[in-house]
């Protein structure tokens, strides 16, 4: 089973319904949510998701969300070491370094998923767009 990081945008591409991206996003998220796969998100995009989606609805409405989507996900640590990593890394988006890093760091991490592919492009993990990694899975299972 992969094991991956999703990254914010991909979690607000499926929960603001933004097209062209929303289907693709729910479809990951869907996927962990049936078991297919592992994701795991950051308590950085669980901070990035709250406070962008409180824009629209109230407080209690977006801790659902959020208690919805730890119901399908895990979530990486993030201390000291991540930091460092990120700090001295080459990564020039220092919110994408963090999240890098904190799968870097958990070992057993190897995708990140998200729309943001050039701000990863130092990241020693596989990275994809929804879409891209949807069609690759769709094709090994074909193949």
């Amino acid at each position: 089973m992969d094991r991956l990081l999703i990254d914010s945008d991909v979690i607000l591409d499926s929960l603001f319904d933004r097209k062209p991206f929303a289907e693709h996003a729910t479809n990951v998220l869907r996927m962990c949510e049936i078991g297919r796969i592992h994701g795991f998100l950051t308590p950085l995009i669980y901070s990035n998701v709250y406070y962008l989606l409180r824009q629209t609805a109230t407080h209690e409405k977006v801790i659902k969300k959020l208690k919805q989507l730890l119901e399908i996900t895990d979530v990486l640590q993030m201390d000291r070491k991540v930091i460092e990593n990120a700090l001295n890394s080459g990564f020039k988006d220092f919110e994408d370094s963090l999240q890098n890093y904190s799968a870097v760091n958990n070992g057993n991490i190897q995708i990140i998923i998200t729309r943001n592919l050039k701000d990863y492009k130092h990241s020693e993990l596989g990275v994809f767009s929804p879409e891209t990694y949807l069609k690759s899975i769709q094709a090994s299972h074909v193949g």
